[in-house]
Order: C-alpha cells, then structure tokens, then sequence
C-alpha cells in the first residue's frame, strides 16, 4: 500500500484524537489538520492549515490534489450533511465517511426516525412536526413524557428532555417560534420519553461489514449527578458494564445490521464510523438516535483502546473490503474528563491563556485539546468545551482516578468539570445502597411528637385566661381581652432555632443570611394564625464572642425584620466557655405578633370538601432537614466550597445557605381579607407532617406532587442519598414554603393576589375526608 497522505477536516476534541490515532500508523506518512487547533499543533505528522475554510469544500480538494492527498477523514457532521465525500469522490480522492444521501441520517432526524419505522428498527413512538400549532395539540392530547427534538443539525445540543407539560410546550416555542437552534427548529419530532440506561456504540461499515468499538457511555449534562442542560459531552467511560455479550449480539442482531442492510437496499450506502445511541429499556434496546461519524467525546475514550491500525480500517472502509480486516481492542477500561469554560453551555469567556503539561509517557494519561488555539504562541481557549484528560486502566475505578489525575496538568481561568463522569457504573443498587433517611441523620420526627405528648400535662397545668396553655400549633396565643384588657387583640408568639444550617454557615463563614432564616422560621408561624408580627427578640450562645460572626449574624436578624416590618427590640449574647467548641454557636428567637378574633386562623370550622390547596414557592431547603442534607453531602464528598451538583453557577454552600423565605407581607394581603381558610408553614416535617396541623379531625389534605416541578436541589438529594420520595415529602418542603387552604370561589382572586406580590403559587390539592392520614401525596413516582 503506498503511504497514506491525509486531510483531516475539524477542530474539536475529537479530531485532536482521530489525528493522535492516525500518526501512530506507520502506512501514514503526513496529516493536515484544517484548521486543527493547539493540540493537532503539536502531533507527530501533523501540521494546521488555516489557508482554507473547513466548509469550503472546492477549496478542500484543491488543497488535496496540491498535496496528493489520498485519504480525507471529515470529523464534524456538517461537512458530511453537506455532501463533502462527493467532492473528493468526485476528485478521485477517498473519503472516509457517508454520502450526503447517507448521511441524512443524522441530518434529519425526522427522515432517521421514518427510515426505522420501515426497517423495523425499535425506537421510540414519535410524530413529526413542520407546523407549531399542529405540534401544540399533539402535545395536549398525549399524558406520556415526551422528548422534543428539532430535526436538522443543532450542534448535540437540539433535545430536550421537558418534565411537565409546561416545559414541553416552553421546548416546542423555543425550538419553533423562538428559533433557539435555527433553521434546525423548522421541523421537531416529538417522541416517547424512555427510560433506562443509556450506550452510544461506534461502529465501522463498509456498507456491508460492520466492526464495533466497545460500548461506551456519555454525560450529557452540564452538573453533577445529570443535572442542568445538556451539552455536547462532558466526559465518557467505557466499556459498560451493562452491555453484556448477549445485550451487543441482540444490538447487532437487530439494530445496527438492519440499518447498514437498509441503508444499502435504499441505495445510499453507508461507508464511515456510524454511531448509534440506545437507550437500553425493560423491553430491549431502542434507538435514540443516528451520528454518521465519530461521537465526542466517545473518540477521546475509545480509540486509546483500540489496537488496531486505524488508517488501514479506514481504508478497508472506503475501498470495501473491512471484512478482511479486524478491529481489536485492547483489556482495560477508559475514561475522559471534559474540561468547560466557565458559563459553559451558556455564554463563555474565549481567549483565557491556558497552561497545559504533558502527561509522563508511559502513564497511559492523554491531553485531547478541544477549544483551544494557539495565538502569538500562547495557548488560549477558542470555545465552550476547551479541553479533555484521558486515561486508560485495568479497571475503570483506576481509570477513572487516572482521568482525573490528569486534570491536573490543565490550568486555565474559571475551567469547570464535573466530578463523578462514570458515576453510573459504580451506582449502587437500591437493594445495596443505603436509603437515607431524617432518622439515620440523627432526628426522630416519631420522638419529637411524643415527647409533645408527653408534656401536655405540664403545659395544661400553667393555664390562665386568655391563654389555654395548648400546644401543637404554630404559635402560642393570648386572648388579652379575656386576660383582663379590655378591648385588647390576641397576642401570637412564637419560638424557634436555625437548626444545624449554622455548620454550613460556619463552615462557609457567612452568617447573615441564618440570621434571615431565624426571624423567617418565627414569624411565618406568626402569619399561618392570621398574625401581624410586632416585635422580635434574638438569643445568640458561643463559648467566645467573635464580633465579626456575631455582627454579621445581627445584621441578618434586622435584615428579616425589616422584610417581615417587625422591629428588633431586644436579644441576649451569653459566652458559655466550654459548652461550644471554636466559633461554633447557636441561636434562637421569637417573634410577637398580633390580631383580632375575626382574622384567627385556622378555621377549621369552616373548612369543607373540596376545597382547594394553593402551594407557595419556596427558595430552597429553607431552615429545615439540614441534618439529613448535610449527611448525604458529606457521603457524597462534595465540599461547600465545590460548585454545587445542582447549581454550577454557585457554590454548594452558598446555594445551602440561600435564606428562608419570609411569606408575611404577601399573605397578610390576603389574610387581611378573610379570603383564607388555613395556612401551614412548611418546616421540618415536610408536607407530611406540617399540613395536617391546620385541618379538623375529619379531612386530609391530598397533595398532588406532579402539580409543581421539583427543585434541581431536591432532585440531586434525593437521587444522592437514595432518599425515598415519601421520606422527602416528610422532611423537606420540596419547594412549597406555605400551604394555604382556599375555598373554590376565592382560588383566583388569591392566586391573583399573590402572584402580585411576588409569590409563585401552585394549586396543589383539594380537602378530601380523612381515611386516616392527615395527608396524602399523589404521584410520588414523578419524582422518582
């Protein structure tokens, strides 16, 4: 065979590892990279062209036939939708990829799904869409999940994936309407939601043949835990360990075999790398999706196992003969880390200066650049995802420590990457992973309502008039009228602590916004009895005063008075040497309120059937369940300075310590006008245990969980701590701060109200007669 000469057309990650493979092959004698980026630079045999646009395709094979170029290995999908092979094949010059017939398959996903649905190929349910409206309808008169596709090319990131209704139909105008990917969102396909695991395989065709690299599995979204948007790869490990040989023999058996032979009987031909996404179902594997090329970052983890001569598989591809020719693999397993400018996928800064090492020969540890580019002879970066480590082990958990070892070799302004790329493969089962619970973490709801019951004889005992001595509620009252003032409001107090969200505060050395929570967590339990708070008291215990920490905590209590517009009139600082340790502290507070008999809340007697159950957004964890949050970070090794798993923009301390909302100002509008029933602050205990308290004997609350989207922190949580979605329906408030019970009549004029003064509200149940618990949660499962 005479020396291969060959033009590599890209500048990603993915062509830095085509043209690393490709120089190791003694039959190649030079690679041009056009235009290649920092990392190409500096390959063996390769030089960067920029003499020539990557999609000026006359251009390409001037460029070609002036180098004698015999091999051209097109990397991105644009060229290949465009039509680039049947230039070169024009030229007389091998192409190592599909026709643009062929390669409609990934162009159009639309044509890919009709082109399964005749050769029998499982895949999804799916309609295809050219008219908006016509698609707004279809997504009304369906109740299953649904993923949102704009047909045409959208650079890996034109899915989305909607949980509500809601989402899909702000999906389908963004893609349609809005034109958020282009001319790509002129047509969608709106498919079935599937659930299961996950594979991308990358196969080699000569449009007879089909030779396949392992398995490998991609992290598409941008945070921990598959959190946030989708991207184009943040990181890949293979092989899989749920791709048995018998799961590859049925994907060859039934997928990838019928769609080479259906490509060839349509008369388009596949010659190439095609690379399949399957999503593995209880009932099989079905395709998600065609590429008509190498997959990124799955050529990065890949082809470093691949022993075999890449160059002469290629051109066993393009001559039609791969079936004389086997691609071997070698043992082990392979891991690549992506590494993101900062604000990746969103707006990002280019032109960082970058400082990259070489990785020890021998180690088995790769720099793939990405978005790089080499300026005035500094590296710098040139886009969203910059740069990759890679490394191959034994095993995957060595290969993955080797990965991220790797890292460190990569320094640049604000880079982000996540930190568990494989975190699937060592997944623990349900059966083997332990289910947190609020109890595991060290509290017992169980206890703290018996020990309510257990003093109720004592708190009996101090009864006067005015004040019947009961407790149970939200907040203790005193009739002054009947205690002897004449004329006088009842009087509402209310006592309660942070709880142990003062580590994170320590922790983090932030301390003003716990001094928020503890003003919020007292007076929301003065609004839930129609209370106007006055006045608010603050106790703060350390073992030795330190004045920063104090001041700022001080500064937070005022700063939730002021929002709740009741004056700080008084506090105790004690300096208990040696009840604390260090800076630790604690505090406590309680507020005092006032009203008049007529806006006494609950008002159970008048609470009925069906009436409605609105749900107040909250801002987050709020000042409860801290105990268990801080168990399933610690075992999850995520640090509060890390950037949060659930909030890259963030850290994970600072998202925690986003204070309680205050709710006093907005209800009183309402509560003011008798146009509430009951209202229950939701603290510790959850949902679960905090509704029940401002219902009669003889009805529930039913709460249906699906009618609000679960906040990104919960879902990371409890996907984190294995947590049971009854176990959060009774320890978080799972982003419903306030409950508020409505008659059917007042639901709009409150929702209206409200969302005025700045509240998002959900209608998020109904009063249904009591079977037994105070309250039900319907639909849990939406939060599995």
């Amino acid at each position: 065979m005479e020396p291969i000469r060959i033009l590599l057309v890209g500048n990603g990650g993915r062509e830095h590892a085509l043209a690393w493979k490709l120089s190791q092959s003694p039959l190649v004698e030079s690679i041009i990279a056009v235009p290649g980026n920092g990392g190409t630079s500096t390959c063996p045999k390769v030089t960067n062209n920029t003499t020539v646009k990557g999609d000026d395709y006359p251009g390409l094979v001037a460029l070609a036939q002036k180098h004698n170029i015999n091999l051209v290995v097109p990397g991105p999908e644009a060229p290949l939708v465009d039509g680039i092979e049947g230039y070169f094949h024009a030229a007389g010059i091998r192409c190592f990829g599909p026709s643009k017939l062929a390669a409609r398959m990934e162009g159009s996903k639309t044509f890919s799904k009709d082109f399964m649905k005749r050769h029998n190929i499982p895949t999804a349910a799916y309609e295809n869409f050219s008219n908006y409206e016509d698609a707004r309808k279809y997504l009304d008169s369906i109740d299953h999940n649904v993923v949102i596709k704009a047909s045409g090319l959208a650079a890996g990131k034109g899915v989305i994936i909607p949980t509500t209704k809601e989402e899909a139909h702000a999906a389908l105008k963004e893609i349609m309407l809005d034109k958020e990917f282009g001319s790509a969102g002129d047509e969608v396909v709106i498919e079935e939601f599937l659930e299961g695991d996950e594979l991308s395989i990358l196969t080699f065709s000569d449009g007879y043949t089909i030779r396949s690299l392992p398995p490998a599995q991609d992290h598409k979204r941008i945070f921990d835990g598959d959190q946030g948007p989708n991207t184009g790869g943040m990181g890949c490990y293979a092989p899989t360990n749920i791709a048995t040989k018998e799961l590859l023999a049925e994907v060859e058996r039934t997928i990838l075999q019928p769609t080479i032979d259906g490509m060839r009987n349509e008369a388009f031909p596949f010659a190439g790398t095609l690379f399949t996404g399957l999503m593995i179902t209880k009932n099989g594997p079905k395709v998600l999706e065609y590429n008509v090329r190498f997959g990124d970052p799955e050529t990065q983890t890949l082809l470093p196992l691949m022993e075999s001569d890449l160059a002469k598989v290629m051109i066993a591809c393009t001559d039609h003969y791969l079936s004389a020719v086997s691609v071997d693999v070698k043992p082990g397993a392979s891991v690549t880390v992506v590494v993101a400018a900062g604000g990746y996928p969103g707006s990002y800064a280019k032109g960082t200066h970058m400082d990259v090492q070489t990785p020890p020969e021998g180690s088995n540890t790769n720099i793939f650049h990405a978005g790089t580019t080499i300026k005035d002879g500094q590296l710098q970066t040139s886009g969203g995802r910059v740069i990759a480590a890679q490394a191959t082990a034994e095993n995957l958990e060595q290969a993955v420590k080797k990965a991220y070892s790797g890292i460190e070799y990569i320094k640049f302004d604000k880079m982000f990457y996540r930190r568990d790329i494989a975190h699937r493969a060592f997944k623990p089962t349900a059966a083997t992973r332990e289910a947190l619970t609020y109890a595991s973490a060290g509290v017992s709801i169980e206890a703290g309502n018996e020990f309510v019951t257990r003093i109720k004889k004592a708190v009996a005992s101090t009864r006067r008039p005015g004040a019947d001595a009961e407790i149970g509620g939200f907040g203790g009252e005193v009739d002054l009228e009947q205690a002897g003032y004449d004329g006088g409001p009842i009087m509402v107090g209310a006592i309660d602590g942070v709880g142990t969200k003062l580590a994170i505060a320590q922790a983090m050395e932030k301390h003003d916004t716990v001094g928020i929570d503890l003003v919020a967590m007292n007076v929301n339990d003065l609004v839930v009895q129609g209370a106007e708070p006055l006045m608010f008291l603050d106790y703060y215990g350390c073992s030795k005063l330190t004045q920063k920490n104090a001041t700022a905590f001080v500064e937070g209590v005022a700063a939730g008075c002021r929002d709740a517009n009741c004056a700080l009139v008084g506090g105790e600082t004690a300096e208990m040497p040696g009840m604390y340790q260090g800076d630790d502290y604690d505090a406590a507070g309680a507020a005092i309120g006032t009203m008049y008999k007529e806006y006494r809340l609950p008002q159970m007697s008048s609470m009925v059937e069906g009436d409605v159950l609105l749900g107040l957004a909250s801002n987050g964890v709020h000042s409860n369940g801290f105990s268990l949050v801080r168990r399933i970070i610690a075992r999850e090794g995520v640090s509060y300075t890390d950037p949060a798993p659930w909030d890259q923009s963030t850290s994970a301390g600072l998202s925690l310590l986003t204070p309680t909302r205050i709710y006093v100002r907005s209800l009183l509008k309402v509560t003011n006008k008798k146009l509430i029933k009951g209202l229950s602050h939701i603290t510790g205990g959850g949902l679960t245990e905090n509704i029940p308290r401002m219902l009669p004997e003889h009805l529930a609350a039913e709460v249906d969980v699906a009618a609000w989207t679960l906040p990104p922190v919960f879902k990371w949580l409890k996907q984190a701590g294995n947590v049971s979605a009854s176990e959060m329906g009774r320890t978080f408030n799972t982003g419903i701060g306030m409950v508020a019970v409505v008659s059917k009549e007042n639901v709009h004029q409150v929702i209206a109200e409200l969302e005025a003064a700045g509240e998002k509200v959900y209608n998020i149940g109904r009063l249904v007669p009591r079977p037994g618990e105070g309250c039900v949660l319907k639909n849990l499962q939406s939060w599995e």
